[in-house]
C-alpha cells in the first residue's frame, strides 16, 4: 500500500481517517465511511479499517496504526490531566499557606479548591486504567457525571440493538457551560468509550451525545 494512500483505521469501536483525522462510526461493515468506494479490511474476523484496496497486508497495517493512535491519544490526555492536577494542587497549597499565615478569608475557597483537586484526580485515574485492567471495571456513569453533571442518561428499559450495537443517548438540559478542565469532558469520555468499552462516541448532536456499544449476545 502506498504510504500516502488514504485509509480509515479502527480505533476502539469507531474509525479515524488517515491523514486528516476525521471520525466516523460505528466501525461496522454495514456503515461504510464516506468518500468511497472503500473495501473493508478484515483481520481474524474483525473489521480493522477501510481502504481503497483491501488485503491482509493492508489490514495488518491498519490494525497496527489503530493501536498506535489509541496509545498516542491516551498518552496525550494523561499528560494534560496530570498537568492540570499539579496546577490545582499547587493552588490549593498556596491558598492553605496564606490562610495559615494571616489571611483567614482564604479559608472560604479551600473546600471548592479541594473538590476541584478531587475531580481532576478522578479524571486522571479513569484515564490511566489500562485496557487489560477491565476486571477492575470502569464505571461509565461516574465518568459521565464528571464530564456532564447536568446530563440525563436516556437508557431504554429494554436495550434495542442497532444491528451489532446498542445506542445510548446522553442529553443535556439548559445552557451548556464550559468545564474548568476541558479534558474532563469529551476527550475523557471518548478515551473510556474507545479503549475500555470498544465503543464509539458521537458528539455531533448540539444537545448531547450518543454512545454506541457492542451488542454482545449473552452466552
Amino acid at each position: 500500500m502506498n504510504a500516502t494512500a488514504p485509509l480509515w483505521v479502527r480505533v476502539g469501536g469507531g474509525l479515524e481517517f488517515v491523514p486528516d483525522h476525521l471520525r466516523h462510526g460505528p466501525a461496522d461493515v454495514q456503515y461504510p465511511p464516506p468518500g468511497g468506494p472503500w473495501e473493508p479490511l478484515m483481520l481474524n474476523g474483525r473489521l480493522v479499517g477501510w481502504a481503497e484496496r483491501g488485503g491482509l497486508r493492508v489490514a495488518r497495517q491498519s490494525a497496527e496504526l489503530g493501536q498506535r493512535l489509541a496509545h498516542e491519544q491516551r498518552d496525550y490526555l494523561l499528560g494534560r490531566l496530570g498537568h492540570k492536577l499539579r496546577s490545582s494542587v499547587l493552588a490549593l497549597q498556596e491558598s492553605a499557606r496564606q490562610a495559615a499565615f494571616g489571611r483567614p478569608e482564604m479559608l472560604e475557597g479551600l473546600f471548592e479548591q479541594a473538590q476541584e483537586v478531587g475531580r481532576r484526580a478522578a479524571g486522571l485515574e479513569a484515564a490511566a486504567v489500562e485496557p487489560k485492567d477491565g476486571a477492575r471495571g470502569v464505571v461509565l456513569g461516574a465518568v459521565m457525571n464528571l464530564a456532564l453533571p447536568a446530563a440525563t442518561k436516556d437508557v431504554p428499559p429494554i436495550a434495542q440493538p442497532m444491528g451489532a450495537w446498542w445506542k445510548i443517548r446522553i442529553t443535556t438540559h439548559g445552557e451548556r457551560t464550559a468545564l474548568p478542565v476541558p479534558e474532563l469532558g469529551e476527550p475523557l469520555v471518548r478515551l473510556i468509550v474507545d479503549t475500555q468499552l470498544d465503543g464509539w462516541l458521537d458528539a455531533s448532536r448540539p444537545d448531547g451525545a450518543d454512545i454506541y456499544l457492542p451488542a454482545y449476545r449473552p452466552r
